[in-house]
């Protein structure tokens, strides 16, 4: 009689431990790492068309369009890039069905290379990013602002001037609290 030896299960590792840096890291190279698997789940090899689309897109489709997903056909002889799936302002939609190959020619002029073949509208809903507002020049006193007048008042240059006049302001400003 034969007995049957149990066979040695393989354990594998699927979390394998981050890898050291043993330096500081950025905050954007450390989100990189840790964005880079949703966004393949998206299509997106990196996140080069997402951060510079507002660049890449012509205008107005800067601003009232988004990258939703980039789908890769499945090994069709002669298929050169993939469909690019955006979200639209509602308002802007029915012309971007009609300006959709502008849109996909700045996107292949950015890259250098065919990357998309196709656009299409996705169904997901746009929402608009608001810009973020600057923050509001602080007050000077009266002296303070008559030093920086003093000061600055001698340069002939007045770009050179309204600069420097602009710099010490918020240097100055920043000092009094």
């Amino acid at each position: 009689m034969t007995s049957a030896k149990p066979k040695a299960e393989k354990i594998e590792k699927t979390d394998k431990p981050a890898k050291r840096l043993n330096r500081a890291a950025g905050l954007a190279e450390a989100l990189g790492r840790a964005l880079d698997p949703a966004l393949k789940r998206r299509g997106f090899a990196n996140e080069d068309l997402l951060r510079h689309w507002r660049a890449i897109a012509p205008p107005p489709y800067n601003l009232v369009t988004r990258p939703v997903k980039l789908s890769w056909p499945k090994r069709t002889p002669g298929a050169d890039g993939a469909i690019l799936h955006v979200s639209c302002h509602p308002g802007h939609s029915l012309m971007l069905q009609h300006e959709g190959p502008r849109l996909m020619q700045a996107v292949n002029a950015y890259f250098g290379y065919v990357l998309v073949a196709e656009v299409r509208l996705s169904s997901e809903p746009f929402l608009l990013v608001a810009e973020p507002v600057p923050a509001p020049k602080p007050d000077l006193s009266p002296a303070r602002a008559a030093t920086l007048a003093s000061s600055v008042g001698k340069i002939a240059d007045e770009g050179l001037r309204a600069a420097l006049q602009s710099l010490g302001r918020n240097l100055m400003g920043k000092k009094q609290d």
